[in-house]
Formats: C-alpha cells, sequence, structure tokens
C-alpha cells in the first residue's frame, strides 16, 4: 500500500514550490506525489521531474484552482490502486520537518484547527456567510478555524470528504456581489470560501471516526494565528509538548519569526 499526497501548484512559480517539495523529499522518498499543474507552468514541471513526481494537467485560471482541485483530487484517486493514507495540501506555503506518515493516526480522516475562532476572523466568517447564511455562520463561528489545507485520511475517508467537498460547493455556491454578478466576473473576496465547506464537514456530524488535531500539541501547525512560535537548535518548529511538529503550513504569513529559521533551512535543502 502506498502514502499519496495531493497538491495544486497552477500559475505558482518554481521559488514557490520548491521548498515544499525538497523538504518533503528530504523526509521521505517512497511517498507518491501528485501535483495539478496547467501544461504552461513550464519552469515548475521541469524542476519537478527531478523529483519522482506525477503530474495532473489542466487548463484552470489559478485563481479558479482552489476550489476546481478538489473534483481533480478526486479523479486522481479514483484511477489508482493500492492506497493507504493520503494527504491533502497546500504546497506553495508548506514545508515538512518529519514525514507526516510516520505519525500514529488513530482515526480515519483528521482536521488541523488554527488559534483562532471563526468568528473572530472576518474572512472565513464571510465565506460561511455567503455560501451557507448567517444562520449556519452563527452555529460554527464558536468554533476554532480548521485549515482546508491539511486533510489526511485513509482512501475512503478522503473520497467521501472530497465528494461532501464537491456537492456542497454545488448546493451552496458563494454569493457574488452584484457587480460581480451584473459583469460575469470573478469576486474576488470568494476565493477561498472552499474554508466554508471544509469547516461545515468537519464541524457537522459526516464523519464517525475523526479527529480534529489542535494546533499547539497536534503534528501540523499553521501559523498564521500561532501565538507561541519557538525552535530549537535545528531551527526546527516546536509544538507545546517542545517536540517538532511533522508540518509547517503559512510560515510566509508570519516572515517576522520564520526569517532566520527558513534562511537556514534553505541553506540545509541548497536552495
Amino acid at each position: 500500500m502506498n502514502n499519496t499526497i495531493l497538491t495544486s501548484a497552477v500559475g505558482l512559480q518554481w521559488d514557490e514550490v520548491q521548498l515544499f517539495i525538497r523538504s518533503l523529499r528530504l523526509v521521505s522518498n517512497k511517498s507518491i506525489i501528485y501535483f495539478i499543474l496547467n501544461k504552461k507552468d513550464n519552469k515548475v514541471i521541469e524542476n519537478l521531474k527531478k523529483y519522482n513526481v506525477e503530474f495532473y494537467f489542466v487548463e484552470d485560471h489559478r485563481f479558479d484552482i482552489q476550489k476546481k482541485r478538489f473534483s481533480y483530487y478526486l479523479n486522481i484517486l479514483n484511477n489508482i490502486n493500492n492506497i493507504d493514507k493520503v494527504l491533502l495540501c497546500d504546497c506553495r506555503d508548506i514545508y515538512f520537518q518529519k514525514n507526516i506518515f510516520d505519525y500514529f493516526f488513530k482515526k480515519k480522516i483528521n482536521f488541523f484547527s488554527e488559534d483562532y475562532l471563526i468568528k473572530n476572523c472576518p474572512f472565513n466568517s464571510n465565506w460561511i456567510n455567503k455560501t451557507f447564511g448567517p444562520k449556519e455562520l452563527n452555529k460554527l463561528s464558536p468554533n476554532n478555524i480548521s485549515c482546508s489545507g491539511t486533510v489526511l485520511g485513509d482512501i475512503d475517508n478522503i473520497k467521501k470528504y472530497l465528494n461532501l467537498i464537491i456537492a456542497l460547493s454545488k448546493d451552496y455556491p458563494y454569493k457574488k456581489r452584484l457587480k460581480y454578478l451584473l459583469t460575469f466576473r470573478r469576486d474576488k473576496s470568494g476565493r477561498g470560501c472552499d474554508q466554508a465547506y471544509h469547516n461545515y464537514i468537519v464541524y457537522n456530524n459526516f464523519f464517525d471516526d475523526k479527529q480534529i488535531f489542535s494546533n499547539l500539541s497536534g503534528p501540523i501547525a499553521t501559523v498564521y494565528y500561532l501565538k507561541n512560535i519557538r525552535f530549537n537548535s535545528s531551527y526546527e518548529l516546536l509544538n507545546n509538548n517542545l517536540e517538532p511538529y511533522f508540518i509547517v503550513h503559512q510560515y510566509d504569513k508570519r516572515w517576522d519569526k520564520f526569517s532566520e529559521a527558513l534562511n537556514s533551512f534553505r541553506k540545509k535543502l541548497n536552495i
């Protein structure tokens, strides 16, 4: 059985991808990695070929891929065999400190929370309000934000999760502002509304065997709202148990705290 990672790099530059892939291959040479890309992403494709990855090509614009990626993930998983665990993740703002598949997950699907309540985040609140409406926003708002940029589970539960995201996005489309409806343009405020569908799934009873990990002590750090940022002598980010996180996410939003650690890590990876 194989562990599989699915991510999208449509419209990204190589400098935005190489920390992800180099750090991943430093901790694991065995994981199967699928990158969703546009064939116009020539430089990224050329460089990724060195790291034993698979490609899934689409023609979408980078502004549209954030929501469409879930359908593509499902297509990929429906066409490959012998999969054990699956990690769905971003790549532009993630690096690996350890192999996430070495962590002992007790549940069949795992979600990862941030150190901030939905009601205190204007972005997440807006996405939920503009998809599910104020009643569901009121219900979900006391919960911590869960980030759709990292989800890990077994193949059956990940497929179920993807089917739910796809169905919800059709049943509860983001309500564009009027000027964008009239001009048939993208409403930029809707980018990221997959967060609404994700949190709706996380905090409702769709999965019997799930775990929602704390950002403070779990294996994945989503650092935008992380209060205690501390490193060991090797510049590994540590959780509240003083253990290195397996994955660090959104480090670019806290560059003031991560610049020294990332510079050291980049030297280690010859970037």
